[in-house]
């Protein structure tokens, strides 16, 4: 153990040696390489950083079933489920393309519309500036950096904006079908009781009745006093006998499709809830503010690394080259 000691004494005793003997070259090329970096840390562009912060709703509807699960309501927070769908929504195509056409970003990020890569080049810059992220808390920070920092803000807030605007479109897209196909289906309930009920008013009007109808004009043929009541009487009894059948299987259908068409309300106007309702799907925490200072770049950050990096990079360049100088002496 203490000849290892004295090995790595030894050693470090001889590299503080090598960079004293060294020391010239070794400052020259870390003080350039320190006057670099000030000089490129102040031609880069500052940027500056605007967020909002949003959680997503636990629900898009409006629930008419009376089994509603209670963490469904409107007014509760969404879990990770719905910030990872929220996350994929403002990640698409769909909010991607408005802000880029709303805001020219081709221009303002000096992409030539004649570079046949102009579009990997936007898409690029777009993920470079603006980016969302989910916290800790279940919440979306949807952070925007630019060199302007107004139109930084303005941006966060239009995403912030378009997060109902893409998702209800998204949702439409699938209800305004499934509302259609309900409205024809209901029509068709409707159409079906009209028919029902209009036969049985015409079967009404000729004097057909109802089973316990027709058994109380059994028992007024048998009371009747006189001819014209006995022929009255009769000639109902011959029309039911003849329609009543009938009658009494219109009116099981028409029970039975009065039930249907009832059961049939609630998701008619769920489907109706949902295919005209502009919902919200977010709580908006914080909107985006004009930032008062600068992100980036970190400039003392940047010159302290390169600094260093150019340090250490001399000292083993030197001590490479030493070691190879006297392996070609020993050869």
């Amino acid at each position: 153990m203490t000849q290892g000691n004295s090995d790595f004494d030894e050693s470090r005793e001889n590299l503080l040696l090598f960079v004293w003997r060294k020391r010239k070259i070794i400052l020259i090329i870390t003080g350039i390489a320190a006057v670099a970096s000030v000089v490129v840390s102040l031609l880069l562009t500052p940027l500056f950083r605007s967020t909002a912060i949003v959680f997503p709703a636990a629900t898009s509807t409006v629930s008419f079933s009376e089994q509603r699960n209670a963490k469904a309501s409107s007014m509760d927070f969404g879990e990770e489920e719905q910030a990872e769908q929220l996350v994929q929504i403002l990640q698409s195509a769909r909010i991607r393309n408005r802000v880029i056409d709303q805001f020219n970003l081709m221009e303002h990020y000096d992409i030539s519309m004649d570079d046949p890569n102009k579009y990997h080049k936007l898409n690029k810059k777009y993920n470079n500036h603006i980016q969302f992220n989910r916290t800790r808390y279940g919440s979306i920070e949807i952070d925007v950096l630019d060199r302007d920092k107004e139109l930084a803000a303005d941006i966060a807030n239009k995403i912030v904006d378009l997060i109902d605007t893409v998702k209800n479109d998204m949702v439409h897209e699938r209800t305004v079908p499934a509302y259609e196909i309900s409205k024809r289906k209901k029509e068709i309930l409707q159409k079906d009781v009209d028919g029902i009920l209009a036969e049985m008013d015409s079967l009404s009007k000729i004097g057909v009745v109802s089973i316990e109808g027709r058994a109380n004009l059994f028992q007024a043929y048998n009371q009747s006093k006189n001819a014209a009541d006995r022929d009255f009487f009769k000639n109902q009894i011959d029309v039911n006998l003849q329609y009543g059948a009938r009658f009494d299987g219109l009116e099981n259908l028409r029970d039975e499709k009065l039930t249907k068409l009832a059961k049939f309300e609630d998701a008619y106007d769920q489907a109706e809830s949902d295919a005209n309702t502009i919902f919200n799907h977010k709580f908006v925490v914080e909107n985006a503010v004009v930032a008062d200072k600068k992100d980036k770049p970190k400039r003392l950050i940047i010159v302290i690394l390169a600094t260093m990096g150019a340090f250490v990079f001399t000292v083993f360049a030197l001590l490479i080259k030493e070691r190879i100088a006297e392996l070609r002496q020993r050869a």
